[in-house]
Order: structure tokens, then C-alpha cells, then sequence
């Protein structure tokens, strides 16, 4: 998937046909569903995230013999200027999650964890464009993956360290869904995981605090402070706290 700015244009770059320059927050679009032009498809394979490039794309890579009335004559060739916003490639999971369960949990576990690392990834996403409820969904799709257990010491430690990560997540996503309650249970996974994780313990009382639970609160942010007396953040929150 890929968030794109994108103007089209035809003639001299003096004519637009096409853009989403004003949308603040452009969706995640795929190639060959979303985006359908052969040419502006090559092109995006070959940019990064954060790179703008102009493209010209002759008839047969834009919009063929037909072109696409009334926008677009016939045999145009149009003028694309296109900035990557992010870009996360998503054939691995897409493959994953179309295989039965029994498939996927016999699949090495450096595939699992690469696919749950994209799916937090696309979590990331979601919630720094503020969508809180889908960035939830995908950290909760992140985690059932993690679900398998392994003899080998070495492969659990590798996926708990995953699960970590995504607890903390999903504890500050619900946060900010304002559902504490949530927010606490997750903390609290993450620190059974590692019950000296300032940030685990900082989410803790944050929930707890917005749960009126100030004794409760007031324990987990102490703890917090004491791993990390500089922090500003858990500073703030005991401030707010008294």
C-alpha cells in the first residue's frame, strides 16, 4: 500500500485533470487495484518514501488508443506529478492471510514475525493519521500472529519481544479511544513481558489516572520515574497526578 500526492495534468503541465493535492491525510492505495495506470505504476515501484517525481506517460502507459472521455482525447499523453508519502508493502501479508490456519502456522517464524512487523507498521500508520479504531484493528491482527508458542528458547524471546511491542501500542491506542480500562489490561501484558518497562508502566498509570484510580496511579508513575527520573513525559503526568 501507498499514501501518494498526486496531480495530473495534460498538455504543457498547464491543464489538470486529476489530483488529491488538497486531501490532508490520502488513503493507502494499492498498486493494481487503486492504481491502474501501467505507467504511473512502474514509476511509483521505482521512487521511495518521500521522493517527488514528474512523469510523462505516453498513450500506451496512461490511457491507450481510447483515452478517457471527456477528460482525456484520444492517444493523450499525460503529465504526472506524484510525492510518496509512505509506502509499506503488503504481498506478504496479503499471501498470509489467505492461507488456512494449519499453513500458516507451520510457516518459519522469521515470516510470522516479518508479517506482524508490517501489519504494526500499517498500525503506525493509522494512528498517526489519527484513526484510532483501525490502527486497534491492525495491532490486533499484529497479535494474532504472535500467538504461536515455540520449544526453542531463543524463537520465544524473539516473540515476545514482538508481542511487547504491540501491547504497548495497543495500550496507548485505546488511550486515545478513551477506553482506560483497555489501555490498563494491555499495559499490564507488556509488563508481565518485562515488569521494568517505563513505558508500560507509564501507559498503566495513565490509565489509572484517567480511572480515578489515583493510588494505583501514583504507584505505576513512581515506578516509571525511577527508571527514567529525566522524563518529561511521566514527569507531566505525575504533576497532573497531585
Amino acid at each position: 500500500g501507498c499514501a501518494v500526492k498526486y496531480s495530473g495534468y495534460l498538455g504543457n503541465w498547464n491543464k489538470l485533470f486529476c489530483s488529491n493535492g488538497n486531501s490532508k491525510y490520502p488513503r493507502l492505495m494499492k498498486l493494481g487495484k487503486d492504481i491502474t495506470l501501467w505507467g504511473l505504476e512502474i514509476g511509483l515501484l521505482s521512487m521511495t518514501k518521500g521522493e517527488t517525481a514528474l512523469f510523462v506517460l505516453t498513450p500506451e502507459y496512461a490511457y491507450g488508443q481510447r483515452g478517457c472521455p471527456p477528460s482525456i482525447p484520444p492517444n493523450t499523453t499525460v503529465l504526472f506529478k506524484v510525492e510518496v508519502l509512505d509506502f509499506i508493502d503488503s504481498e506478504e501479508c496479503d499471501t498470509f492471510f489467505e492461507l488456512p490456519y494449519e499453513q500458516q502456522s507451520r510457516l518459519p517464524l522469521e515470516k510470522v514475525l516479518k508479517v506482524a512487523a508490517t501489519e504494526r507498521e500499517f498500525g503506525n500508520y493509522f494512528f498517526y493519521k489519527q484513526r484510532f479504531k483501525v490502527a486497534k484493528d491492525r495491532y490486533k491482527r499484529a497479535l494474532s500472529i504472535l500467538g504461536r508458542s515455540s520449544s526453542s528458547e531463543a524463537e520465544q524471546s524473539q516473540i515476545n519481544a514482538s508481542k511487547l511491542l504491540v501491547f504497548l501500542n495497543l495500550s496507548l491506542t485505546y488511550l486515545k479511544l478513551e477506553r482506560p480500562g483497555r489501555a490498563l489490561k494491555y499495559g499490564e501484558l507488556a509488563l508481565e513481558m518485562d515488569q521494568g518497562n517505563a513505558k508500560a508502566l507509564f501507559r498503566c498509570g495513565q490509565a489509572c489516572l484517567y480511572m480515578r484510580e489515583y493510588s494505583k496511579s501514583q504507584d505505576f508513575l513512581t515506578r516509571a520515574q525511577r527508571i527514567q527520573p529525566f522524563n518529561r513525559d511521566i514527569n507531566n503526568e505525575l504533576k497532573k497526578l497531585a
